[in-house]
């Protein structure tokens, strides 16, 4: 078991501090004072030079900021906490009167700056994101190599990025009693987690990452919902790797933006030397198999998990495609239920300059060189011919016997409706309840996001391609043969499905002893996802 109590990381080396509320509180109000929230700042900025600081290009935003006569509250706070800037004394006197410069110090958020006397630099990043919850919350994190250059620390604290923002968006949030956040970082999924949970652990190998969570709950205590003397009765803190600091818990839900980056090992290696927000310390994808693997054993009876993950895909034998299915289907037990969605894949070059930019390795080009080299050496010692991305949801269902979605694999590379997670949600829903002995007694309706297109060369009697499309969700597109288009044409509601069925069988299935299963067939996957919806109203 891991360490259970909050106060652990109330002051944590080199995080900010959470051991003085009413100082935390201060410095609320000074960024409420100061409208420090997104809409404000993007009004503040601009459309122009407030994207280019969501690509982490600060020069826009810097040079507006110093192009004003006087400095605004707004603009310190923004130069202070989000450009990496340095600020004089007098104007974080002005944007922080009520927590002040002595009590920004004592929560450990700045520094002297080093080359500017009677100026003060940020520690940490603290920028506003909209959470379940009613209000903008701010979250502290390490700042990142565009606002202060260098290679990460190793210890690094991960702010809100587009990872942990695909992860907020796909989880389904279902009203739950218990659920985990593994591998917390700065807290993101557990601030989301707190609007539909009533209790939450969040766990992470890292103090620094508690740290930094504990400062984030307790500064956002009343838009969070949470009681800063009673903390301990909504949102555990608990330090230890992976499934550890849980074992022999049951949860019913957890999600997990892991440390799933694929990274070379090196012999003698030590904790230090790995970016434990990215890297777990194990070969290949080996952490990402654990975790599929040990999951379901801390889900509660129906309970679920979801998580961002990387895969290894083995090159090609002769002739046969590459399958980037085979390893997560070999991590998978049969009685445990899943959904794998792989968005991306890219080649072990392509891995290697994505993750080696990502820390600022490729500054010392002699070290950017060894470690690339390194990287393909890694994948080339386990033929590995690309590297897969996706997103995870796994289930431990009640009844092992009865498995209505049962190990779902797809590949979805375009772009899909944001947020997903209740998309995916309702997918879910309707597989459970779609039985296959009552199937002929629905009534159908087609969705109303769903259009369909013929395709036939000029001349032709009959069209060569039928294709159905989604304009929401997940956007998939079904090709049909001409009975399933049939239909889905006839589907108003009024029919039930064995009626249209026998329709279609006399009329196109007479030589073919196989015609209306294979039918069925279709008409079942078109329900699962979400191109016919059942007809609550019967006629």
């Amino acid at each position: 078991m891991g360490v259970t109590s909050t106060e652990n990381f109330a002051h944590v080396p080199d995080a900010p501090r959470s051991d003085d509320q009413l100082l935390l509180q201060s410095l609320a109000n000074d960024l409420k004072r100061g409208q420090f929230i997104h809409e404000e700042i993007v009004g503040f900025l601009g459309e122009v030079a407030h994207e280019a600081l969501m690509r982490d290009q600060l020069i826009p935003a810097l040079r507006l900021i110093d192009a004003q006569t006087q400095p605004a509250v707004l603009g310190t706070m923004l130069e202070l906490f989000m450009l990496g800037g340095q600020v004089p004394e007098s104007a974080l006197a002005a944007a922080f009167p009520e927590s002040g410069l002595a009590g920004l110090l004592q929560l450990g958020l700045l520094e002297a700056a080093p080359e500017a006397t009677g100026s003060w630099r940020a520690l940490v990043d603290l920028r506003p994101h909209a959470s379940d919850a009613d209000a903008e919350i701010w979250v502290a994190s390490d700042l990142g190599a565009h606002q202060r250059p260098g290679v990460l620390r190793h210890d690094h604290v991960l702010g809100i990025g587009q990872a942990s923002l695909t992860l907020a968006q796909t989880t389904i949030r279902p009203e739950v009693e218990t659920a985990l956040d593994l591998g917390t970082g700065c807290g993101i999924q557990a601030f989301h987690l707190l609007s539909h949970a009533r209790r939450v652990v969040a766990t992470d190998i890292s103090a620094r990452a508690l740290g930094f969570t504990r400062f984030n709950l307790l500064l956002n205590h009343s838009a969070l919902g949470l009681d800063p003397a009673k903390l301990e009765d909504r949102v555990q803190l608990r330090l230890g790797s992976l499934l550890e600091p849980v074992a022999g818990e049951e949860f019913d839900l957890v999600v997990s933006n892991p440390p799933f980056v694929i990274t070379p090992r090196r012999v003698g290696e030590t904790e230090e030397d790995l970016f434990t927000y990215r890297d777990g310390g194990m070969p290949g994808d080996t952490l990402v198999a654990t975790l599929v693997r040990g999951l379901p054993s801390i889900l509660a009876p129906g309970g679920t998990a979801q998580m961002l993950a990387n895969w290894e895909i083995g090159d090609t034998e002769g002739e046969e495609p590459l399958d980037w299915t085979a390893g997560p289907r070999s991590w998978m037990s049969m009685d445990t239920e899943a959904w794998f969605i792989q968005r991306e894949a890219v080649s072990p070059t392509q891995y290697a300059e994505t993750w080696l930019r990502d820390a600022s390795q490729s500054r010392d080009q002699r070290a950017f060189a060894d470690q690339y080299g390194a990287y393909l050496d890694d994948f080339a010692s386990r033929n590995v011919a690309s590297i897969g991305f996706g997103m995870v949801w796994l289930r431990r269902p009640k009844d092992t016997s009865i498995q209505r979605l049962g190990q779902l694999f797809e590949e979805i590379t375009y772009p899909i409706e944001q947020p997903i997670g209740p998309y995916l949600g309702t997918a879910i829903e309707t597989a459970d309840g779609l039985n296959p002995e009552t199937l002929g007694e629905m009534h159908l309706l087609v969705a109303e996001d769903v259009t369909e297109e013929r395709h036939q060369r000029p001349g032709a009697e009959h069209p060569g391609v039928i294709l159905l499309r989604q304009g929401a969700g997940l956007r998939r597109t079904e090709i049909m043969d001409t009975a399933l288009a049939g239909f889905v044409s006839a589907c108003d509601g009024d029919l039930s499905v064995s009626a249209l069925v026998g329709a279609l069988d006399s009329l196109l299935g007479e030589d073919d002893p196989d015609f209306s299963g294979r039918l069925y067939e279709g008409v079942n996957r078109l329900i699962k996802r979400g191109f016919l919806l059942e007809m609550r109203n019967n006629r």
